[in-house]
């Protein structure tokens, strides 16, 4: 088990202050990590580095990132390296799939806002922190996709195309910031958010699951803390999927 300790180590995750990111910073700063939960509105990150700070002990702070505009994606990184001197365990979770009516409704705004949030900043924070961590400790940086990506619906295309696009970040840095970083993707299915309670009741039902529910943030953490650990020393450039067996889209 001690391969999987991260004690010593500073992790940043985005859109850490609720559903799958949260659960992500809780695992971290369980597993011995420092951590900063990163969101857009500063309010809801300082309230969940609070929660860990109280229930893990760890240090954890707050800082405000839209990760859709690069000034804010420098900052994020400039004001960790500020607060810790280090960056170990890089997390680009943020995301975004406005709705839409139909496919010909998708405004240029709307397209561009997508993949801003979802491509755009993930690749200069991905940049800016593998690149401190080859001239540093080395690392690891972990990119949280969708199965959409692979599985794509008309309802959410361009979020799909956007992480699709993550995908293949994922593999492109994982050979650029080879062997000091480790670059790896997870491709997560419907799991039950704050995000889920808009949903209808037959994409709730997950009945389209093979096994036969939505999965919990608790269930992918454990995945995120090995890719982040020395347990994953020998896994770069790996897109897995956790999604319940899901061979389509609602």
């Amino acid at each position: 088990m001690n391969q999987f300790d991260l004690t010593g180590k500073v992790a940043v995750v985005t859109g850490g202050s609720r559903g799958i990111g949260r659960a992500i910073v809780q695992a971290y700063a369980e597993a011995g990590a420092d951590v900063v939960v990163a969101s857009r509105k500063l309010e809801a990150c300082e309230v969940a580095a609070k929660e860990v700070e109280a229930s893990t002990g760890r240090t954890a702070v707050g800082i405000a990132c839209h990760v859709g505009r690069w000034d804010d994606c420098d900052a994020l990184i400039a004001a960790t390296l500020e607060r810790f001197g280090r960056l170990d365990v890089f997390v680009n979770n943020a995301g975004m799939s406005p709705l839409y009516e139909s496919l010909d409704a998708v405004t240029e705004d709307l397209y561009d806002k997508t993949f801003a949030v979802n491509l755009k900043g993930p690749f200069r924070l991905a940049v800016l922190a593998g690149t401190h961590m080859v001239d540093h400790d080395g690392g690891s940086i972990i990119n949280v996709g969708t199965i959409g990506a692979l599985v794509a619906s008309p309802n959410e295309l361009p979020y799909a195309c956007a992480k699709a696009g993550l995908n293949a970040l994922t593999v492109g840095l994982a050979e650029a910031f080879a062997p000091k970083v480790r670059v790896n993707g997870i491709l997560p299915g419907a799991f039950r958010t704050d995000i889920t309670k808009a949903w209808p009741e037959e994409a709730l039902s997950g009945e389209y699951v093979p096994l036969g529910r939505l999965g919990e943030p608790e269930e992918i953490a454990g995945l995120a803390v090995y890719l982040a650990s020395p347990a994953a020393s020998y896994t770069t450039g790996a897109v897995i999927r956790v999604d319940g067996g899901i061979t389509r889209k609602v």
